[in-house]
């Protein structure tokens, strides 16, 4: 694979802690250098503390209220911020082209500037000759408590964690991705029939949903994805970003799609997607989606989930022959209100970094993308 950088700032393979002339262990997840090195005061320590770590979450140990709660903080950090989805099916497999005739003034506009963001991340032939992608990268994660919306609150640095993620796709929308964080490991993908979540610390069966995009992909990790996504926007004035002029275009959830991406017991109620395109560049330098969900409870109260993301996009560097964004930053507000409270508010904030990526991986099989249901029949 491709490294970003020449001093490796992941570890990728694990010692035989009971036979020094034994083979080492290729890890599922990559560890962060920097998760590593809290873990002890040398590399003998740190991997026989990782090890008693894993050998101690028993059924009994997870059940545990201190370590549920602890469980359960990381998964919805992991879930809301790490592998956010979109509710907005992506046409990964086709080609980056749509005619302009009959189209809108605003329609046609947005159509020319996904042309030159196209031409910018390295052109049609580049982009259309990717058929799978792997990328490692590791994230930093802030958040605040939920307080009440009147408050004003900073995003804790105290609360800081750290994790590293292994994300696999394979043209057109088949996709996995594994993220592991103070030993929770948060598994997501979808296998272009259903999309899935799950936890290793979780031990009711994975969740599944209709076929959808992973948010990451379209933070500037995947060109095509993303001018795909924004063929069909309108573009609706323009903006500075960063002391950067920049191009809005806007993209609206249609109410069929939200009617098929919603569940027996939640609905999409709108879900809006923003562009930032660089006047100068050509190349994406924010992302934005705001989605309102409405949820009926047991006692029949309806509790309103709003989730609104803005992700900065850094750090474009070229991987054979597709420029790539490498690092950003990403914050999240998630507000709720209803079932005859106040309102309350979350804030978090995530910084990811990309350390490696490669194209066109040989011996992605359909096994690599399977739910956790579907892996253990087989």
């Amino acid at each position: 694979m491709k490294q970003v950088n020449a001093k490796a700032s992941i570890r990728r393979l694990c010692p035989n802690l009971y036979r020094e002339d034994g083979l080492e262990t290729v890890l599922e997840v990559p560890i962060p250098e920097e998760m590593f090195a809290s873990m002890g005061s040398n590399v003998a320590l740190r991997w026989q503390n990782m090890l008693t770590w894993m050998k101690a979450q028993t059924p009994d140990k997870l059940a545990s209220p201190i370590f549920a709660k602890r469980l359960s903080e990381l998964r919805f950090l992991l879930y809301l911020v790490g592998s956010p989805l979109i509710p907005l099916q992506v046409q990964l497999g086709h080609s980056i082209h749509r005619p302009v005739r009959d189209s809108s003034i605003e329609a046609s506009t947005a159509k020319y500037i996904v042309q030159q963001y196209i031409a910018a991340t390295g052109g049609p032939p580049a982009l259309n000759a990717l058929q799978s992608m792997c990328v490692m990268g590791q994230i930093k994660i802030n958040a605040s408590e939920f307080h009440q919306t009147s408050d004003n609150r900073e995003v804790k640095k105290s609360s800081e964690e750290i994790a590293a993620f292994l994300l696999l796709q394979k043209d057109p929308d088949l996709w996995c991705l594994e993220m592991l964080a103070s030993g929770c490991k948060v598994c997501s993908g979808s296998n272009g029939k259903v999309s899935w979540r799950h936890s290793s610390n979780q031990q009711s069966p994975a969740s599944k949903g209709p076929p959808r995009p992973l948010r990451r992909f379209l933070q500037g990790l995947d060109p095509r994805a993303t001018a795909n996504l924004f063929l069909g926007a309108a573009c609706i004035g323009e903006k500075i970003i960063n002391g950067d002029d920049c191009f809005i275009l806007k993209v609206e959830t249609s109410p069929a799609i939200r009617e098929a991406q919603s569940g027996s017991n939640y609905e999409i109620i709108h879900h809006t997607i923003w562009g930032y395109f660089s006047q100068r560049s050509g190349l994406l330098v924010q992302f934005e989606d705001s989605r309102l969900i409405g949820m009926r409870t047991k006692d029949l109260d309806d509790i309103f989930w709003e989730t609104s993301l803005e992700s900065v996009i850094e750090d474009y560097r070229y991987v054979d022959g597709v420029n790539i964004a490498h690092g950003g930053k990403t914050r999240t507000t998630v507000l709720r209100y209803g079932e005859q409270s106040a309102n309350h508010k979350r804030e978090m904030e995530e910084r990811w970094k990309i350390d490696e990526v490669d194209f066109n991986i040989w011996g992605l099989s359909m096994d690599c993308f399977l739910p956790p249901s579907a892996e253990h029949r087989s």
